[in-house]
């Protein structure tokens, strides 16, 4: 029966379609699907600002007169088309940055965290201010006080065997690696939080505390960079 009805609208699907005027109004009995005009690329998949500005500046493939590179995202960026005689655009290019995952706002021990903090974030003085710090942390040793949730205290290793108690610093100015490593990476505030979980000892934590202010910035540098290297080729235009 099943294969019965799949031959009908098989040799259904082969006929033409009907043009119907009924009460004024033009209808057809099957469904049809436009023809566009032009026939657009797939997209090259790239990961660098660089490699873009190497296709653009190569003339490999035949583009539009005028092209629009729009910056998507901090992590994204298209190299398209202007509107064509069908108004739709071609996407000759799309970039995403390879950037390193980092857990915000997830506690992690605090070996893990001081590895992150090294490895997937820029040197600068609260940075180093972290990495002292959690590193001479000591083991059941995290104490907090004040009911605001925000100050915190730490027993900290002063000497081989003294220890000290110290201020957790708070908030941290970092910058994380989190857009294409050709441009400046944004500096954002984070809250920087410590606690003692049982059987796992001290884990650290960082939560973003700029309200997502970092990714307008880093669109913004993207965007100068791409003027700057494109600034011979005014047929590029750069959007964000």
């Amino acid at each position: 029966m099943d294969m019965t009805r799949e031959a009908l609208q098989y040799v259904v699907g082969l006929s033409e379609a009907n043009i119907l005027e009924i009460n004024g109004d033009t209808y057809t009995d099957k469904q049809v699907h436009r023809i566009d005009n032009s026939l657009h690329a797939a997209a090259i998949e790239m990961n660098t600002l660089s490699s873009l500005v190497d296709y653009a500046k190569a003339f490999a493939d035949e583009m539009s007169d005028q092209m629009l590179v729009q910056v998507v995202s901090p992590t994204e960026v298209k190299l398209i088309s202007c509107l064509d005689a069908d108004r739709k655009r071609e996407c000759l290019v799309n970039v995403s940055a390879m950037i390193p995952d980092f857990n915000y706002g997830r506690y992690m021990d605090h070996e893990s965290f001081i590895i992150a903090l090294q490895s997937k974030f820029i040197d600068n003085k609260d940075r180093e201010l972290l990495l002292r710090f959690a590193g001479t942390v000591k083991d059941e040793s995290i104490a907090q006080y004040g009911d605001d949730g925000v100050t915190q205290k730490a027993t900290i290793k002063t000497g081989i065997t003294s220890v000290g108690e110290a201020i957790v610093p708070n908030p941290v100015h970092l910058c994380p690696f989190r857009t294409f490593v050709e441009v400046e990476q944004p500096e954002s505030a984070f809250v920087f939080r410590m606690k003692q979980s049982e059987g796992r000892g001290v884990e650290c934590a960082i939560f973003e505390a700029d309200g997502g202010a970092w990714k307008n910035a880093a669109m913004r540098n993207i965007k100068g960079y791409l003027q700057s290297e494109l600034s011979e080729l005014p047929q590029f235009t750069v959007i964000s």
